[in-house]
């Protein structure tokens, strides 16, 4: 599997990997690519690898994708591995499809289940279909690697383990600098406020039925409360009410929170197939016919402006207790 890194360390997406690479039974191989995979070598163990692949050169400094997918082919040709899993992140959507095609073989995208078949012992992936309104199973070609890029959220992070042994391995590769198309001109940094999204266990979204940029501020002061996140449907960030990095749904950002609130939200199946991977929903819509309801652990019929604030006045005196 490929392991993403920020700044603090660890992408979350790297925990969820190293699970569901456990949940397969088999050894686990994890590839640090960059200067900064030495120090995240004993967390990655920890977490679950067996192996860790430390893989340095000076042009996957910027992280770029075409720096990656040449590294990582290379990996692919000195350790022959049977399943290469990466995260649905916005570098691995590309990393894995790109992999796939300079090694020959198939790719299962957005997959949000993995089992082997106790037959063939290939990998069975399971991924939305028809914008989530339906779950495909897929399985691979009689050859390797079979390549699997996982939703954010589909598996839940192994309790990290400082005991575990592992083995940690130099791995060289040498990029050839015309394999680098693009140009990395600047990053720009979403200074955001309190817990991100793709991290919070709780997370609250607006939509259209909110009907402005202000009411927003009350989601807000009910994630303070309960220590989430806000969010929004693709609706309320294409009329400007929030910015598109607060996205939820198929062309947004894909979470899995333990409890998800959605606010005049109509539940169309291209947001469902960004919380998907939600423990609970709970939905406040005037519309008792929402589409959201039929996703939704519990339901709330009602205006939002009479139901929200006895709603968050309950929540904030509960916390207290």
């Amino acid at each position: 599997m490929v392991a993403e890194l920020s700044d603090d360390g660890f992408s979350v997406i790297v925990g969820e990997l190293l699970a569901a690479a456990r949940s397969l039974d088999g050894r686990v191989s994890l590839a640090l690519l960059g200067e900064s995979g030495e120090s995240a070598s004993d967390n990655a163990i920890a977490l679950g690898a067996d192996v860790v692949y430390l893989v340095q050169e000076p042009l996957l400094a910027d992280g770029s994708v075409d720096a990656q997918v040449s590294a990582l082919e290379q990996v692919c040709d000195d350790i022959s591995p049977s399943v290469v899993l990466i995260g649905k992140t916005l570098a691995g959507r590309d990393i894995g499809p790109r992999l796939a095609f300079r090694l020959g073989v198939g790719v299962a995208q957005d997959c949000v289940d993995l089992q082997i078949d106790p037959e063939t012992n290939r990998v069975v992936a399971t991924r939305p279909v028809y914008g989530g309104n339906a779950l495909a199973k897929v399985t691979f070609a009689n050859i390797d690697p079979q390549i699997v890029v996982l939703r954010p959220g589909a598996y839940d992070q192994i309790e990290a383990d400082i005991s575990r042994k592992g083995e940690v391995v130099r791995l060289p590769v040498v990029i050839d600098p015309s394999v680098i198309k693009v140009k990395h001109v600047e990053t720009v940094l979403h200074q955001g406020e309190g817990v991100r999204m793709e991290d919070a266990s709780i997370v609250i979204s607006g939509g259209r039925g909110l009907g402005g940029k202000d009411p927003f501020k009350k989601l807000e002061e009910l994630a303070e409360i309960l220590g989430g996140a806000v969010g929004a449907s693709r609706a309320a960030c294409d009329a400007g009410w929030m910015d598109h990095g607060y996205q939820v749904g198929l062309t947004g950002k894909t979470i899995g929170p333990d409890l998800y609130i959605t606010v005049g939200i109509s539940g169309a199946s291209q947001h469902m197939a960004g919380c998907s991977g939600a423990r609970s929903i709970v939905a406040v819509n005037k519309d008792q016919d929402a589409n959201i309801f039929t996703d939704a652990t519990y339901g709330v019929v009602g205006d939002w402006q009479n139901v929200l604030p006895e709603f968050i006045e309950t929540v904030r005196e509960l916390v207290k207790s």
